[in-house]
């Protein structure tokens, strides 16, 4: 790709040049509203468990929890490909190539709507065969099964949500997405107890809900693109797919989006384990889960931001920049991780009785869980780091590969020999800690290598004072 100047870029208060200046507080700057969107959409996902769990009983509860696994199966390969778009855009954003960003743009709408409608005609029509396939138990396969039809039905939305987060995060811009989110979390969180408490809709309601807050999140992200700048704005007249913008972004986010697929595969197979063990071990472990899930979303946001300050810096060369910010995420996240982690633990019982309450049962067998994934999570965290600077610097088969072999292929021969040897839910959980840890190992090999052959590949030495920390 050449490096040729489009317009300059047009300074904007919302956006941010990532090639200039100190690293440390804008890594803060960017990650934070980043790290509270998500931390606000897992409270209101956590609502809908809680709303459920309270008003509906433990099988609506397990019934919603239990399909966590098989979602994200299926929603992540748009995520990746979100990932792809994001890339690009900083890229030339980083190079000041104004006329390529708005092709971007573009080309990320269409993919976005196209995937979503495919996306939301499989789950439908296949949610029946996947949910046996994972030994759903009968008390709550009926229910899972209505809460899945309807949630898929929001694919469009979720995807368009995405790509334009995406996009605009890519521009340095993390604020507005999280306000977005914030209006439609509130929403969620409305009709989750109307439908639920007042028209006793059950697990019906929890997704309806959670369709119609997705469908405001992406409206109001659409809207903010129409009113970009004249040079980068989306039109709709102008939505199509750019052939070599396509390449572009499937280039990175279509192995980012099938390494996450397979992720979510094997945490399905591990799902399928644990409901092995009975109902009152599956809500335990989806309530523990979700607890999880908070630490993740929170070191995510450090991934997010060592792609997008990579990618940046690779569209305008400043290549020294490069290894400051992983330095940068890899001190924050692990920090982060760490902190987080033992927090959930040592709270695990307070934390889990929110959404358990009174089942003592249910609750320890979410502490077995906490006590060993929680606590080492920040393994998680330092292995996505280390990805997402690899992406950024436009390299994903090599990630995709190191992760399919490191986590995935790991975790199901784990299940198979050492789970099967030893059929206890600890045994289970420590197949997460082992894999991060020889994915990540793998991982940073891959770093330097990549670092090193994009530095050579333009000709470029870095030099010691370029860049500030």
């Amino acid at each position: 790709m050449s490096h040729t100047k489009g317009k300059e870029k047009t300074a904007h208060p919302q956006m941010m040049d990532m090639t200039q200046g100190p690293l440390a507080g804008k890594l803060l700057i960017f990650t934070l509203p980043v790290m509270l969107a998500g931390v606000l959409q897992l409270l209101f996902n956590a609502a809908d468990i809680i709303v459920v769990g309270r008003l509906a009983g433990s099988n609506s509860l397990a019934a919603v929890g239990s399909n966590g696994a098989l979602i994200n199966l299926i929603v992540n390969l748009l995520i990746g490909l979100s990932v792809g778009s994001g890339v690009a855009t900083a890229y030339f954003y980083g190079a000041r190539e104004m006329e390529q960003v708005k092709e971007t743009i573009h080309t990320s709408i269409a993919i976005s709507l196209l995937g979503g409608l495919v996306t939301a005609a499989a789950g439908v029509c296949l949610s029946p065969i996947l949910l046996r396939l994972m030994a759903t138990p009968d008390g709550i396969i009926g229910l899972s099964q209505l809460y899945l039809r309807i949630y898929f039905l929001g694919m469009p939305s979720m995807a368009v949500y995405n790509f334009g987060s995406a996009i605009l995060r890519s521009l340095g811009d993390t604020k507005r997405p999280l306000y977005y989110l914030v209006i439609a979390g509130l929403i969620n969180i409305i009709l989750n107890i109307t439908l639920v408490a007042v028209f006793h809709l059950d697990v019906a309601g929890v997704a309806i809900a959670t369709v119609v807050s997705q469908t405001v999140s992406a409206v109001l992200v659409v809207r903010c693109l129409m009113h970009l700048e004249p040079e980068m704005n989306l039109e709709w007249k102008k939505v199509r797919v750019s052939r070599s913008k396509l390449i572009r972004i499937l280039r990175v986010g279509l192995p980012a989006g099938v390494q996450s697929t397979v992720f979510s595969l094997s945490n399905v197979l591990i799902q399928s384990s644990v409901n092995s063990f009975g109902e009152v071990a599956v809500a335990g472990n989806s309530a523990a889960g979700n607890i999880e899930g908070f630490i993740y979303i929170a070191m995510n946001s450090f991934y997010q931001a060592a792609q997008t300050f990579t990618s940046q810096n690779v569209g305008a060369h400043k290549f020294d920049r490069i290894g400051k910010v992983f330095l940068n995420c890899f001190l924050m996240v692990t920090a982060t991780g760490v902190v987080f982690g033992l927090l959930a633990y040592r709270m695990g019982n307070l934390l889990l009785g929110i959404y358990l309450p009174g089942d003592e049962a249910a609750i320890a067998y979410g502490l077995t869980r906490l006590s060993v994934i929680a606590v080492t999570y920040c393994l998680c965290g330092i292995m996505e780091v280390i990805s997402g600077e690899l992406r950024g610097m436009g390299e994903s088969v090599l990630p995709m590969v190191v992760s399919l072999l490191g986590s995935c292929l790991l975790r199901i021969i784990w299940i198979y020999t050492v789970f099967a040897a030893h059929h206890t839910l600890t045994v289970l959980y420590l197949s997460y800690p082992v894999s991060w840890l020889v994915t990540e190992a793998a991982h940073l090999i891959c770093y330097f290598y990549v670092k090193r052959r994009l530095i050579r590949a333009w000709g470029q030495t870095p030099s010691p004072a370029a860049g500030e920390a």
